[in-house]
């Protein structure tokens, strides 16, 4: 028991100081289409974590179905890339990205249970940061809708990986989430005050 809270704070630790030289945003990846595309939010801690984060707390807030949130999430990163891939500037995205790191995982680490229509607002918020970052690079993509869809798909397998930890963590190790989102929100807290 000792052992893996130990194991699991220098994991939160080690994640929390690499986010930052973690971020994956190449904009403009020449020659990317489905492999680039579901490649992405992997490659980048920063989407990474958020991804991850999403599920878990929809799986701790007890939504609805559960994956209400994420799909929602999902739904408007796709309209962000949308944007981005049509041109549209939406300032302060790195901003964004490195603040749904810092909200979402003190949600996780507090286990707040927002109303529905409140845990959408947020996610809404944050998507779109995260999907105009990933739209940045689609216009040299050679398969837009390709890449579009990787990056869809990738979320999703992220989504549902977090809602299955949460919904370990909430029935056998809540402390595993609060250190966790701990980790998440101090590194989303460094990456916006670098």
């Amino acid at each position: 028991m000792r052992c893996e809270r130990v194991l699991m704070a220098a994991t939160g630790l080690v994640l929390a100081i690499a986010a930052p030289s973690a971020l994956a945003h190449t904009h403009g990846a020449a020659g990317a289409g489905f492999g680039a595309g579901f490649s992405h939010p992997f490659l980048g801690l920063d989407h990474l974590a958020a991804m991850v984060a999403v599920g878990v707390w929809a799986a701790q807030s007890g939504w609805r179905p559960v994956w209400s949130v994420p799909l929602v999430f999902m739904s408007v990163m796709a309209f962000g890339a949308v944007l981005a891939f049509a041109g549209v500037a939406l300032p302060g995205v790195e901003a964004g990205i490195a603040a749904s790191l810092l909200v979402l995982g003190l949600l996780v680490a507090a286990a707040v249970r927002l109303p529905l229509f409140a845990g959408v607002a947020v996610a809404a918020l944050f998507a779109v940061f995260h999907g105009h970052a990933h739209g940045t690079e689609i216009p040299q993509a050679l398969a837009p809708w390709l890449y579009v869809t990787g990056f869809l798909l990738a979320t999703g397998l992220l989504h549902a990986a977090g809602i299955v930890a949460g919904r370990y963590w909430a029935a056998r190790r809540p402390w595993l989430a609060r250190v966790t989102g701990l980790a998440l929100g101090a590194g989303g807290a460094w990456i916006l005050l670098t």
